[in-house]
């Protein structure tokens, strides 16, 4: 049962992007079934991310306080009756309900899993590890788009139903148990200390202009290049396949050189990268810069999990959350910022992202050589990456 305990803890990396994508490919199928447009069925993926990423600023001191596999265990079963209940959906007011609560109850997944990840994992592996994970998630934020669109052939809503037998068998699974105990005094106060707030600092602007941006690069390969709906769907999941690919990667390298080694080079390879996908005159060369982004963007959020659980924050479930949360939110906050952008002029679209992304470095230099990498964590973290 360990191992498959070991197995579930790796496999519900992958459910929670999954869930939170799969509506992405069959949007006018969802409108058509409610009478409402594609445009306004998109509002499902609003409905998911904003709970999820506002909840998650609390869920892992939650967690804390309540024991990793009570929480998650809880959470998959939430998660499997809100799935149900958007494939039974019988309105689009259910349906957009059911999705925030999806995100509700995905909020208390993610960072519960990877502070158990650094709890039963030793010091030197802790890296590959983390790469694992980020390979699973970015598994599930490339397939859900495919599997969703499959579903769709037959009825959308199995798509939910998959979800919802999936999140069923991860309940039975659960997570390894470690040597923690509870923390019933865990307060949210101390997940917000300077070895936490400087990688979620590094995940928003990191996320935000990396894995937000792919909307900008769908709209260059139609207004430049005039690829259909269809052709920019495939061209577009290089970035997923990519990041899945090199994730592992990823995690050796930490093992090895260091997280703050890793995400700077992750960040600084990525402005190299948003640049030529927003300025080559070649359709087959924004593909390929594109796909190559996906291996930066794990240079970067491998990287931050590694600081982050590598740090001294005395409530590393809290911290972990916390970090989560401040990516997503830079990823919601991306069209707001660069929608604007593009249309004063394309290339301002891009190059102010790659511009941000060149602030990592001075981030990480400014917070002391790496938040989180200074000092022996409290309570049975790893010590600092080498």
């Amino acid at each position: 049962m360990g191992r498959l305990a070991r197995a579930g803890l790796y496999a519900g990396a992958l459910i929670g992007p999954f869930g939170g994508a799969v509506t992405t490919s069959i949007l006018p199928e969802i409108g058509a079934g409610f009478g409402r447009s594609a445009g306004s069925a998109a509002s499902t993926l609003t409905f998911y991310l904003v709970p999820f990423a506002v909840l998650m600023l609390a869920s892992g001191t939650l967690a804390q306080r309540w024991g990793p596999q009570r929480t998650v265990r809880i959470a998959y079963v939430a998660y499997a009756v809100t799935s149900a209940l958007a494939a039974s959906s019988w309105t689009f007011e259910v349906l957009l309900a059911s999705r925030a609560l999806q995100g509700a109850a995905n909020s208390f997944t993610t960072p519960v899993l990877l502070a158990v990840i650094a709890a039963s994992t030793p010091k030197e592996k802790l890296g590959r590890a983390l790469g694992l994970f980020g390979a699973m998630q970015a598994a599930g934020q490339t397939s859900a788009p495919l599997v969703g669109g499959l579903a769709a052939e037959v009825d959308w809503r199995l798509a939910f139903v998959v979800i919802a037998v999936v999140a069923v068998a991860l309940a039975v699974l659960g997570v390894p148990r470690t040597d923690a105990e509870p923390e019933r005094d865990a307060s949210l106060r101390s997940a917000f200390v300077p070895s936490t707030l400087w990688p979620a600092l590094i995940g928003f602007i990191g996320w935000g202009c990396l894995g937000g941006l792919s909307f900008l690069v769908a709209f260059r390969l139609d207004d430049v290049f005039g690829l259909g709906a269809g052709q920019r769907g495939v061209l577009l999941t290089g970035f997923g396949v990519v990041g899945f690919l090199t994730a592992r990667h990823v995690g050796r390298a930490i093992d090895r050189f260091g997280a703050t080694t890793t995400v700077v080079v992750g960040a600084t390879l990525g402005a190299g990268l948003v640049a030529a996908a927003g300025t080559s005159p070649l359709a087959a060369v924004v593909v390929l810069a594109w796909a190559l982004t996906g291996a930066a963007a794990q240079g970067v959020l491998v990287s931050i999990n590694a600081l982050v659980l590598t740090g001294d924050s005395a409530n590393r479930g809290g911290s972990v959350s916390v970090v989560q949360s401040l990516r997503f939110m830079g990823a919601a906050a991306a069209p707001l910022a660069f929608v604007p952008l593009y249309q004063a002029h394309p290339l301002l679209g891009f190059l102010v992202p790659a511009g941000l992304l060149l602030t990592i470095p001075a981030i990480v230099t400014l917070s002391g050589r790496g938040a989180g990498t200074r000092r022996t964590p409290r309570r049975g973290g790893a010590p600092r990456p080498r």
